[in-house]
């Protein structure tokens, strides 16, 4: 099995060849990026893998970034500024800030200019009734306006076509025939059919430039590795890091823009369980950012929809992720104020830190844990990158500020680990749950180096730093299982009468998921589940369980009791005498596949772990202390190693803090307590 995980900076690769897993990391290619993919590929081998999981942020940058090709928005004459709209939320910390304009609206950085986006004349009520038919003249009209500008997609979203979708298909009809067979084109109706208009326009916009982002490079990637000589399954993660089919990926390839991030989650969930760490915060800090999820009771906390910017929705199950600006890349600078700050931008791989001499001149997070002598300068990334203190001596030097060198590596130290623990404690409120009945899974190249110092400030039981961490989200393409979903919008009050129509609802979409899945599947198992709300609230409470069979008066019942219950979970109220209120209905086939075995590593009988050669930390515990290194591949279970000390692997770098002790499990995982 191949698991792939593209990040910003390096492209991670997994193999399990008869039970051995074998790893390797590439810089990834900003422009081609199927090519590191295929370099990563080629290192470890395709020959006689069954499958290749592939997790990606090639859409997700080319959406922050706005290197978008030129599409078209058609919805219903009258509404062509939804997209720019949005839901008017504003963030916490633009409330009172006057000037303040969301990321994508037209006097930022429009996903669609105002230009591209027309209107049609034709409405459909909320019943589906049609109250004026479509004008196919007009519609012409508007397309020969979008021919002229030279669009290569459209997206399609009418009012209400979750409910009647006529008018939708036969405007794709005529897009085709008015600007070729070969344009992108995606309808709401297909891609999201879920109410509330901004969020299925906003969806299928992403869908239309991810078809167009998306088709060509699984093309070039599926005959890159058939050149390899790879002849197993492609399949893409979507946005909770479950698996779905090459082709079934791209019919929807919306639901892949975020995979990258939750793959780490699903693979600390996987973990987790192995070792009887059920409540995990889990924290995976890269080159670029660094993304929190959170593990309870071994499942990890997925909602039904994400933003990739502030407001730019997404209906798509994903695992809740937030994003700090603060890796190993982020780079260190002066404030006007005088003052250090570290992050939000990053080095990246090209030109990196400093240290990398591939020209950097802005001091960085692993500039500073080389000069500290947390990493060793021979050893980077496996020993295929030198890392030259001098240079990153001289870009702390080129700062400007009065401090000295040891200050200036010390307070960015500081200020960068701060900034971690900030997010990790805002997340743990955020989620309602006490960090001290967790722990804290440190993985991504620069998690085992920085989190380990968080373990006063988290309060969290534990930090654990699990093995390959450095590739710990590709491994998590290798630990879920294949996945189909479908989802349906219908505002029904749950009552015996009702029952019938829900459960046509819930029919037609397992009977289009069977036709999906084909012939031959063995241990499918079907997950219903639906979002409702009491009647006249406005948000719903997602993830209510549904029965499975023929859905009668009794399970209406069910279905309403659950409700209340969740409900009450969730908000500490329970309303008995207000009637429930459907809204979206779910359905997952999940299909098992074969994922990665951990194995039990060797047990010392007696004895300690040898220790390597003793180096000097500087700065940042005062004066310079000197710690033990240890190498990670000489660790048995049952080890303890005492901090301070360094315990280096191929593509990361472990620190024990003074005060602190590290115990090694059954499967090689550093579990670090206080001493």
């Amino acid at each position: 099995m191949l698991g792939v995980d593209v990040g910003g900076t390096f492209t991670d690769v997994v193999a399990v060849k008869d039970g051995r897993i074998v790893t390797t990391k590439v810089p990834t290619e900003q422009v081609n990026t199927d090519q590191s993919v295929l370099e990563g590929a080629r290192q470890v081998g395709v020959d006689g893998s069954t499958v290749f999981n592939h997790a990606s942020t090639v859409g997700l940058n080319a959406i922050i970034t706005r290197r978008l090709p030129k599409i078209a928005f058609l919805t219903t004459e009258g509404h062509r500024d939804i997209l720019d709209f949005g839901r008017t939320w504003r963030p916490l910390e633009a409330l009172t800030d006057a000037n303040w304009r969301r990321p994508f609206g037209d006097a930022a950085r429009p996903l669609v200019p105002r230009y591209l986006r027309r209107g049609v004349l034709e409405r459909v009520l909320n019943t589906g009734e049609v109250m004026i038919p479509l004008d196919e003249d007009h519609a012409r009209q508007q397309l020969a306006v979008l021919k002229k500008c030279d669009v290569v997609g459209v997206s399609i979203c009418l009012l209400n076509s979750y409910v009647n979708h006529a008018h939708e298909e036969r405007l794709r009809e005529i897009v085709h025939e008015e600007l070729g067979d070969d344009i992108a084109c995606s309808i709401s109706s297909e891609v999201s059919p879920l109410a509330k208009e901004y969020g299925r326009a906003s969806t299928t916009t992403i869908d239309v430039f991810m078809k167009l982002i998306y088709t060509g490079y699984a093309k070039r990637l599926s005959d890159g590795l058939d050149d390899l000589g790879f002849t197993g399954q492609l399949n893409f993660a979507d946005c909770a890091a479950q698996l779905v089919a090459r082709d079934v990926a791209m019919a929807a390839p919306f639901r892949v823009v975020f995979s990258g991030p939750a793959a780490g989650t699903v693979s600390a969930a996987h973990f987790g369980e192995r070792i009887g760490a059920a409540n995990l915060l889990c924290a995976d800090v890269g080159g670029t950012s660094c993304d929190i999820s959170v593990v309870t009771d071994g499942h990890p906390t997925v909602n039904t929809t994400f933003e990739l910017e502030h407001d730019m929705v997404v209906n798509s199950l994903s695992t809740e992720i937030s994003s700090l600006g603060a890796g190993g890349g982020s780079l260190i600078s002066i404030t006007p104020a005088g003052e250090i700050q570290v992050g939000p931008g990053s080095a990246g791989a090209d030109p990196g830190p400093a240290a990398y001499g591939k020209g950097g001149t802005e001091p960085t997070m692993s500039d500073a844990f080389l000069l500290i002598g947390i990493l060793d300068p021979g050893r980077f990334a496996g020993g295929t990158l030198h890392l030259d203190a001098d240079l990153a001596r001289e870009a702390f030097e080129r700062l400007d500020t009065p401090l000295d060198l040891g200050q200036r590596v010390a307070y960015s130290y500081r200020m960068g680990l701060n900034n971690v623990a900030e997010g990790i404690v805002d997340i743990s409120i955020g989620h309602g749950i006490d960090p001290r009945d967790y722990s804290l899974l440190a993985f991504g190249a620069a998690g085992p180096m920085m989190l380990p110092a968080l373990l006063d400030e988290t309060r969290v039981q534990s930090v654990i730093v699990p093995p390959h961490p450095g590739l710990f989200s590709a491994l998590g393409l290798l630990s879920s299982d294949l996945v189909y979903a479908d989802s349906r919008s219908s505002y029904q009050v749950l009552t015996p009468d009702s029952a019938s129509s829900i459960d046509d609802v819930f029919t037609k979409m397992e009977d289009n998921l069977r036709r999906e899945l084909g012939q031959g599947v063995e241990g499918v198992s079907f997950d219903r589940s639906f979002d409702g709300r009491l009647v006249g609230q406005t948000w719903e409470t997602p993830f209510i369980d549904v029965p499975g069979g023929t859905l009668g008066a009794a399970q209406i019942e069910e279905m309403i009791e659950n409700f209340h219950v969740h409900y009450k979970e969730r908000t500490g109220n329970r309303f008995d005498a207000l009637p429930v209120q459907g809204v979206t209905y779910r359905v997952q086939a999940s299909v098992p596949i074969e994922k990665v075995a951990y194995t039990p590593i060797a047990r010392r009988n007696g004895g300690a772990p040898d220790g390597g050669r003793e180096i000097t930390l500087r700065w940042i515990y005062g004066d310079e202390v000197k710690a033990r290194e240890y190498d990670r591949t000489g660790l048995q279970a049952g080890d303890r190693v005492e901090g301070p000390a360094i315990i280096r692997e191929e593509l990361s770098t472990t620190q024990v803090c003074p005060g602190q002790v590290a115990t090694v499990g059954e499967y090689g995982e550093i579990v670090i307590e206080r001493n």
